[in-house]
């Protein structure tokens, strides 16, 4: 069983002006609209102390759906260290036990960045997938869809509303209202990365307006709106920053056994796809990021924010600016079902690019979608069956980037900035004919993006969170 925090341990969380419900083993944050975390002794000059004078680093964290990994950057975002994990897998009975997983990874990725580096880095943050949510030691996962819930969430949020989905978090946490009969008085909403920057820095109930936005938080008045708020559970929902928010400094015993300096800063994370984007420093509306990795997320900068919980569409909030877009089932995952890397290498070498594939699949690793199409009852199509393996992967990658393409159309006739050019973040941008596929089918400039790590937009959102990112 998860511990999430010890009753011989003073409270030390970040009280919200509503005030916190103590119980025998947590302290919650009720923050039930957006408040500012109240002042705490170190927050003044997270610069100074320890690493004042010194070359100072910024370490940003992703943990995705198959692995993490860390960068390490200095203030002109170079890259000093950087290092990937997979996840291990801890049974529980039959079950993986995820939480014990993630906090293994983080703990050997701290052990992995070199010592003579730690006692540089002044600051963290860490990114997550989205819609992963722990309550209390039971996480649910990122594309878990609990449809039980649904009619609930439709009767008490707005039509098309971004929670209106299955897998939201909002559908997940009162999918755990509903069935769980335990004393619900001690219970925590976290999501993935608020949790392992909980770890760091020890303080319950605080979040970030990307996180949150699945579970109804509305970016756009800074606070949960009135129909969640009148909800039973609303008691749970954390506290909302803007993302590389400072929260505290790293908890003493984590500081000393890692060798990080004084005034270490632990800063509000944001989700993957967010940091993917931040990563690729698309700064213009009609830029956009297209991340492969096991999904497909699609990011586009504008000036008009979509919702529209129908085609799973919605829109997270960049300074003063939108990311819109969503996310889908499919990607890397059912290449990963099928291929190996080394096949995916020497087939893919063998495909022209410039040739349209006859074959017309819906890649899934599983029943159910969320972008560009809503439906978490659809099946994967992935026949006919070609008799060449290279037709087979030319097919497949072609009708990734055909979603990809309805994706970014589906966009523009709800009302977003017109895509007018497409970086290309994690695994799949290293698959050059397939950026060539998808040039081809998008009608767009196509390009890696120059950074393509989420690790990478994490970093710099700690650069951002000691004030020194221009």
């Amino acid at each position: 069983m998860l511990t999430l925090a010890n009753p011989a341990t003073p409270c030390s969380c970040a009280h919200s002006r509503r005030g916190c419900l103590l119980s025998r083993r947590r302290c919650i944050s009720l923050a039930k609209s957006r408040v500012k975390m109240s002042s705490f002794e170190d927050r003044q000059d997270y610069a100074e102390g320890e690493i004042q004078g010194s070359k100072q680093l910024y370490l940003g964290m992703d943990f995705g759906t198959s692995g993490a990994r860390y960068v390490l950057v200095d203030k002109q975002g170079t890259i000093h260290s950087e290092r990937k994990r997979t996840y291990p897998l801890p049974l529980v009975g039959n079950t993986i036990h995820w939480a014990s997983s993630w906090r293994e990874t983080l703990f050997s990725l701290l052990e992995d960045i070199p010592l003579s580096l730690r006692q540089y880095i002044a600051s963290i943050s860490i990114d997550g997938t989205s819609a992963t949510t722990l309550i209390i030691d039971r996480p649910f996962l990122y594309n878990e869809s609990l449809p039980d819930a649904l009619p609930i969430v439709t009767s008490i949020a707005p039509e098309n509303h971004t929670v209106c989905s299955g897998s939201s978090t909002l559908c997940k946490l009162v999918s755990w209202w509903n069935s769980n009969n335990s004393n619900k008085g001690s219970a925590v909403l976290m999501h993935q990365s608020d949790w392992l920057l909980w770890l760091l820095h020890g303080k319950f109930g605080i979040s970030d307006y990307n996180n949150a936005l699945k579970v109804g938080y509305d970016p756009e008045t800074d606070s949960y709106p009135s129909w969640l708020l009148a909800q039973p559970f609303s008691y749970l929902l954390p506290s909302v920053e803007a993302p590389g928010s400072p929260i505290g400094c790293m908890k003493e015993d984590i500081r000393l056994r890692f060798g990080f300096p004084k005034g270490c800063v632990v800063c509000t994370g944001t989700t993957d796809s967010i940091a993917a984007f931040l990563a690729a420093r698309a700064t213009q509306p009609g830029r956009a990021v297209t991340s492969l990795g096991s999904t497909l997320a699609i990011k586009l900068l504008s000036t008009s924010r979509i919702e529209d919980a129908r085609f799973g569409v919605y829109s997270h909030r960049l300074d003063d600016k939108w990311l819109v877009g969503g996310a889908s089932n499919t990607g890397g995952a059912v290449l990963r079902q099928i291929f190996t890397d080394d096949q995916l290498e020497v087939l893919s070498s063998q495909i022209d690019p410039l040739v349209p594939s006859p074959l017309d699949y819906y890649p899934l690793p599983a029943p159910g979608e969320r972008f560009p199409v809503a439906d978490p009852n659809m099946m994967p199509r992935l026949h006919p069956l070609p008799e060449s393996r290279v037709e087979y992967l030319h097919g497949i990658l072609e009708s990734i980037a055909r979603i990809e393409a309805k994706g970014y159309k589906l966009l523009k006739e709800l009302g977003a900035t017109e895509v007018e050019e497409v970086f290309t973040a994690g695994g799949g941008a290293k698959n050059q004919v397939w950026m060539k596929i998808r040039e081809r089918v998008l009608g767009l400039p196509v390009h890696r993006a120059s950074q393509t790590e989420a690790a990478y937009g994490a970093a710099l959102l700690a650069l951002k969170g000691v004030g020194l990112q221009n």
